[in-house]
């Protein structure tokens, strides 16, 4: 069976620790060792349901193909989405080095404000399949876009409130790193000012439970945050389907 890849935000780790672990397919997982991947390697090995291996780069891991299916794990910098450019770098380089290495890389992104729009020609020198997961026939739009179910679901929430804060499992931990990674230094001192001003016209955070991350859980990670910026609590549950079905697609297309 061909080896995998896997190139992902922060914000997917858990719901990638979940898939990984309950593929019975899965016999190995093989994770990219620095600050942004410690998450994910503490689920995985603390589950201990099959071995884990840090590794210092993707050219530690073996080309050799297993009994089972190896899986190679790349997280990034959830801060890279603060700028277009660096997360179309940032994803495009991973890949390109992981490549050589796996059958077919799977992203734990949508298209994340058009950053990964075009992936045909963006991944054209990459020699093995590298899919995106699809809502239908279309990339999603983001991690919202992925756990929430689909551009319906997202854009039905959006139309009942417009000031809505979208709370999956990484971005009610995160949220603070995405909007701030680019901020100036010297603007640093006034953080607080200007969050307040990005808050002012959102009235809700919408949190989305799924099997990684329950409702007591998100409402305890959101609460200061809530408190903080006036925010009411709404609840919607999410799906790890669209993942699901991305990740058996990326299985049938490994070469």
């Amino acid at each position: 069976m061909a080896n995998l890849g896997v190139v992902t935000c922060q914000i997917l780790e858990l719901e990638f620790a979940y898939v990984l672990l309950h593929d019975p397919d899965v016999s190995e997982i093989w994770v990219v060792q620095d600050e942004f991947s410690k998450e994910l390697a503490l689920k995985l090995e603390n589950e201990a349901l099959k071995p884990v291996h840090r590794v210092a780069g993707v050219a530690d891991f073996p080309k050799e193909e297993t009994n089972g299916l190896a899986v190679l794990v790349h997280v990034l910098e959830v801060g890279l989405h603060s700028n277009i450019a660096n997360l179309t770098h940032g994803v495009t380089t991973a890949v390109e080095n992981m490549a050589p290495y796996v059958g077919a890389v799977l992203l734990g992104y949508g298209l994340c404000g058009n950053a990964l729009n075009h992936a045909d020609d963006l991944f054209k020198r990459v020699p093995v399949p590298v899919l995106l997961p699809m809502d239908n026939e279309h990339p999603v739009d983001d991690c919202v876009g992925l756990i929430i179910g689909g551009r319906e679901n997202y854009y039905a929430e959006q139309c009942r409130c417009a000031g809505t804060m979208f709370m999956n499992s990484g971005f009610s931990k995160y949220c603070n790193n995405i909007m701030f990674a680019d901020l100036p230094e010297k603007l640093i001192p006034k953080r607080e000012k200007i969050m307040k001003r990005l808050m002012a016209n959102y009235k809700r955070s919408l949190i989305l439970p799924t099997p990684v991350l329950g409702e007591a859980h998100l409402r305890e990670n959101i609460r200061e945050f809530n408190e903080k910026y006036n925010l009411k609590t709404d609840v919607r549950p999410g799906t790890l389907t669209l993942l699901e079905n991305a990740w058996e697609a990326v299985k049938k297309a490994a070469r």
